[in-house]
């Protein structure tokens, strides 16, 4: 229930900062010649939080018009469009916009802070591809408005285990690799096992800095992976994962085994 109120609260935010804005609307629209470029949300890394966790990140661009600008603002969403959106963020300014700066008479670098938070604004639905809608205006009133300037990845925290088994081993014999890979449940505010998801295990031998694939596994029900090798020689086992558009890739501390 604490998601859904919370969600409502987002969105009635999106909304009052929509219908504070004097020319905004969902389609791109412009007047002038105002523009909006190199948009940069966090870094130009995907935003990761883990179940229980908040990530604080900044949005920059730069906006133009011949008579320098007079205010901008970016928004934060998920959905096909801004008018579909289910969740979202507003910049943590008192007035939801960006703080620009004075380049010269005509450009000026627009930043803003913005909060993402699991249970609130962020819900496993949500988890993947989110916007940008922003719109800038100049000091003669023409503006543009773009509803999707810049495209990011919000994504669930994932971890990932391994223990090889026995240890130490005779050379020839079975070695049993287990492991589990979980993601951030932000619904429930814990981690989950993630199913069906292909997974590398690799090798890389006591004196070396490489690991190698020496096969794939798949992930089970409940995100719990097992599978056997034969030992060959002393070294470090490890589980890879690739990562997915909601999931972000993650290795495995390796598990050393001693051969004998």
């Amino acid at each position: 229930m604490r998601t859904r109120v919370a969600g409502t609260v987002v969105l009635g935010a999106l909304a009052l900062s929509v219908l504070a804005v004097p020319a905004a609307q969902a389609a791109d629209e412009s007047r002038g010649d105002t523009k909006i470029s190199n948009v940069v949300v966090n870094g130009g890394k995907p935003v990761v939080v883990s179940a229980t966790g908040t990530k604080t990140i900044t949005v920059s661009f730069t906006a133009t018009d011949n008579s320098g600008i007079a205010w901008a603002q970016a928004i934060l969403y998920h959905g096909t469009d801004m008018d579909h959106s289910d969740s979202g963020a507003v910049a943590n300014t008192s007035d939801g916009r960006s703080a620009c700066t004075k380049v010269d008479a005509t450009t000026a670098t627009c930043k803003a802070t913005y909060t993402l938070t699991a249970q609130e604004n962020l819900i496993n639905s949500v988890a993947g591809g989110w916007k940008v809608w922003a719109i800038a205006q100049g000091k003669d009133n023409d503006y543009v408005l773009k509803e999707n300037v810049k495209s990011f990845q919000a994504q669930r925290l994932s971890k990932l285990t391994v223990n090889a088994a026995p240890e130490p081993v005779k050379k020839g014999k079975t070695i049993t690799v287990t492991g589990a890979l979980t993601r951030a449940n932000w619904d429930a505010g814990t981690y989950s096992g993630y199913t069906a998801q292909p997974v590398k295990l690799q090798f890389r031998k006591k004196d070396s800095s490489t690991y190698s694939t020496v096969k794939t596994v798949n992930t089970d029900s409940k995100g719990n992976l097992k599978t056997t090798v034969t030992a060959s020689a002393d070294g470090y086992y490890r589980y890879s994962f690739a990562g997915t558009s909601t999931t972000p890739a993650v290795s495995a501390a390796g598990d050393f085994i001693d051969v004998q």
